[in-house]
């Protein structure tokens, strides 16, 4: 069962993040730029890693990315659920679930962050040029890295938790009881993220990929690269 302080912080957390989604959406020409910014990651995060979309091994859990983490939709039910449902959820999972879970939030809220800064920088529609310049304005070095520090060890989290056969069986089980009580959306989330690491096996090549391509992307991003884009992917096998 989880410790009061790790219910504490999951609730605080979340607390945070509902709190800047509402603010955004309270903005509304922000809220426009915010949401077509997400798509426009979605589909430049596409761009970026279509040799792991290509491999059935890598195709849930980059999806997952996707849609759970990187997605234009709408995740204030989710976050409020998750503030409804905090204590009951500590009471069926371990230390290390809530952990990943509130790891999870900390990076939401800093995402957020930084979406909000570039969202109040860009034109529409969004361009690669656009992004660039609204990029490099809106976040510090300092931040990126933390950023992609933060996916890395979540994911690397996430693997060792889907190993754990009695932690699956409890997200399993909570499906049918989660619905019940209004919180399916919630249960969807973590369902689908152990399950993508789950049928993944060894997350450490997609892992290692990501950091490395963000890493290389933030770089030139930061430094005003005109074409921060280009040669991302590794040449082809000879």
């Amino acid at each position: 069962m989880a410790s009061p302080d790790v219910r504490t912080l999951l609730a605080q957390s979340l607390g945070r993040v509902i709190a800047l989604r509402r603010q955004l959406h309270a903005q509304d020409k922000v809220a426009q730029r915010w949401l077509a910014l997400k798509d426009w990651q979605s589909q430049r995060l596409r761009r970026t890693y279509p040799d792991l979309f290509a491999q059935p091994r890598y195709l849930i859990a980059g999806e997952f990315f996707l849609t759970e983490l990187y997605g234009a939709r709408d995740f204030e039910q989710r976050d409020v659920e998750a503030i409804r449902v905090v204590p009951k959820l500590a009471r069926m999972l371990p230390d290390k679930a809530i952990e990943t879970l509130v790891a999870a939030v900390e990076l939401d809220e800093l995402s957020e962050t930084l979406d909000a800064r570039v969202a109040e920088r860009v034109q529409l529609p969004i361009t690669d040029d656009i992004y660039r310049v609204a990029y490099r304005d809106a976040g510090t070095l300092a931040e990126r890295t933390q950023q992609i520090d933060m996916v890395d060890r979540i994911g690397k989290s996430l693997e060792k938790l889907a190993k754990v056969p009695l932690l699956a069986g409890m997200i399993r089980m909570m499906r049918v009881p989660a619905e019940a009580a209004g919180v399916g959306h919630l249960h969807h989330f973590l369902d689908s993220g152990f399950n993508a690491f789950k049928a993944m096996g060894p997350a450490g090549e997609f892992l290692q990929t990501i950091r490395a391509r963000e890493t290389a992307l933030m770089q030139r991003l930061l430094s005003d690269d005109p074409q921060p884009f280009r040669d991302l992917l590794p040449p082809p096998a000879q």
